[in-house]
């Protein structure tokens, strides 16, 4: 006979264990002591077997019934229910265990061990630091979309935009590294694309006139600042790699004999090794720089101590000392300085100054033909420009080159 809720809450205690039916392998155990729970009773290859389902009144009749039936639904798909609930419990176990945190302290500790630069995994801390007050503790598997909108949302309130977008990005790199190791099964940031308001693109501040970059590696000459970070501003516009790369480059990284600098994969943006000619000039400059700095691992080494390099604030501040604001120029600006007017003047292909400023091609076979054929021709390319910058330097009158669409430098 089925139960009733009138009829459970009417049994009394015996003082020894009572077995009440409800049908279907549904049954109301009673205790001596009085607690009621569910159990469902079943058969699995052949063997008898029985399963809780809860205690009564936290699971009352009506819901101890549809647990029986997913119990028996289950069965009829060749599961075995109380194995599978363990299981469940497990799964859920390892969710909780496994917060949005634990994944992101293991992704920065993987970007850590892959040779990413320090400043990269600061500001990746930086960014995840944004998340973690809202979705820090929460399973990772269970982030939702509208969890992560809320925090762009926070951000894009306080004006914030660029911060927005990265912070999506970075929520989307920690969530897909937690897909990669089968701990998430989607990443809900796809479904965010567009959804804050874009950033406008502010490109770097960059001296595109050849009369105003003339007047400037002039007034480097005359700047009485720091030797290194004198020869770190002459050489900037000369070889016009990343800041980070001139500034923490190593002694070992030169062959001036043959003028050649090698920056390891781990130094660049792409994280691909990269060559870079070198003129005559830089030569000389990085020779008498040898004089000053040679005997330690650094080109560029901090006056604080010798272990670390000059940073790129320090470039950036020599510059406002020399009476150019953040709006005029700033260190990463000499890439676009160099791309533009390397393309203006029409004398070397498109290809050499892409390979120059280390834009890499995406296809490895055209990669590495790109590596070997243009070499030549950005050898020539570095002398030519190391010598355009010194007429530039000395005042010469330089007819402008033709406008052209130049690359942009990143």
């Amino acid at each position: 006979m089925a139960l009733t809720d009138f009829a459970i809450r009417a049994i009394k205690t015996t003082g020894e264990k009572q077995k009440f039916s409800d049908g279907g392998g549904l049954q109301l155990w009673v205790s001596p002591q009085g607690t009621k729970t569910w159990r469902f009773a079943y058969r699995y290859l052949g063997k008898q077997k029985d399963m809780v389902l809860g205690q009564y009144p936290i699971v009352g009749l009506s819901e101890a019934r549809q647990r029986r039936n997913d119990a028996k639904t289950q069965l009829a798909n060749g599961i075995d229910p109380a194995q599978q609930k363990k299981l469940d419990k497990v799964a859920k176990a390892i969710s909780h265990a496994t917060t949005f945190r634990v994944v992101a302290e293991e992704y920065l500790d993987k970007q850590k061990r892959e040779g990413r630069s320090e400043t990269t995994i600061v500001k990746n801390r930086y960014l995840l630091e944004q998340a973690f007050p809202a979705i820090g503790e929460r399973p990772v598997a269970e982030i939702k979309a509208a969890e992560v909108l809320a925090i762009l949302k926070h951000l894009e309130k306080r004006g914030t935009l660029e911060t927005a977008k990265r912070v999506r990005a970075t929520i989307g790199a920690v969530i897909r590294y937690a897909i990669a190791t089968a701990r998430a099964e989607s990443d809900p940031t796809t479904a965010l694309a567009g959804a804050i308001i874009a950033p406008k693109v502010k490109h770097r501040a960059a001296i595109l006139d050849p009369a105003e970059l003339g007047a400037f590696l002039r007034a480097v000459d005359r700047f009485d600042g720091q030797p290194t970070t004198v020869a770190a501003l002459r050489l900037l516009p000369m070889v016009f790699t990343r800041p980070g790369e001139l500034r923490m480059a190593e002694w070992r990284e030169f062959d001036l004999a043959n003028a050649r600098w090698v920056i390891p994969a781990k130094r660049t943006k792409m994280r691909r090794e990269h060559e870079v000619p070198l003129a005559t000039q830089a030569v000389a400059i990085l020779k008498e720089l040898h004089a000053l700095t040679g005997k330690g691992r650094l080109v560029f080494p901090g006056l604080r101590t010798v272990e670390r390099p000059i940073s790129e604030n320090t470039l950036n501040a020599s510059l406002r000392r020399m009476g150019y604001s953040n709006d005029t120029v700033t260190a990463h600006g000499f890439r676009a300085t160099a791309s533009t007017l390397l393309n203006q003047s029409g004398r070397f292909s498109p290809d050499a100054i892409e390979r120059a400023l280390a834009h890499q091609d995406p296809d490895a076979v055209r990669r590495a033909y790109n590596r070997g054929a243009y070499w030549k021709e950005r050898v020539e390319m570095a002398q030519w420009w190391a010598d355009y910058l010194d007429r530039l330097r000395k005042g010469a009158d330089v007819i402008a080159f033709e406008k052209r669409s130049g690359t942009e430098a990143e």
